[in-house]
């Protein structure tokens, strides 16, 4: 049996900290979808479409991972596409409250589909999309800590 893992989030953009946790994930399932979440009524800076671009470029190397997008529920996805775990990162004490909680509902959603954590490692605990954008719009260089094709796409939205 496949084991088929969903890594999901809004990635806006996807960083060099969701891309440490994806590769040490990618040993840990067969097959692992990166699923963009399409949230209407969140502000993003990137469209979903130039983000599943990026996430597509950054991940071209690692065979067992594809990307996807949905604006349905992270657990209902996993579920039509035979997914049993969710993966999840954690950077700091912090972010544990939010995804307790997250982890409850989704469990009550489908209690068969259980979600693994993954520690961010030294020197990436600090990386968020929020940060990135933040750092970028006040001209700070942000190449070591994002993909080459979010460096791109930031400059074709210029």
């Amino acid at each position: 049996m496949k084991r088929i893992a969903i890594y999901p989030g809004s990635f806006d953009p996807i960083t060099n900290g969701h891309l440490d946790i994806l590769k040490r994930a990618s040993r840990a399932f067969d097959e692992i979808i990166v699923l963009v979440a399409d949230n209407v009524e969140k502000s993003s800076r990137f469209t979903v479409q130039e983000r599943l671009e990026m996430i597509q470029d950054a991940v071209k190397e690692m065979k067992n991972v594809t990307v996807d997008s949905t604006r349905g529920l992270t657990v209902k996805y996993a579920k039509e596409h035979g997914a049993k775990f969710l993966i999840r990162g954690l950077r700091a004490v912090s972010d544990f409250e939010y995804e307790f909680t997250l982890n409850a509902a989704n469990e009550y959603i489908d209690h068969d589909i259980d979600t693994v954590y993954f520690m961010s490692t030294i020197g990436h605990n600090f990386i968020s999309s929020s940060y990135i954008n933040s750092l970028y719009s006040s001209g700070v260089d942000i190449s070591n800590l994002v993909p080459k094709s979010v460096i791109k796409m930031y400059q074709q939205k210029k």
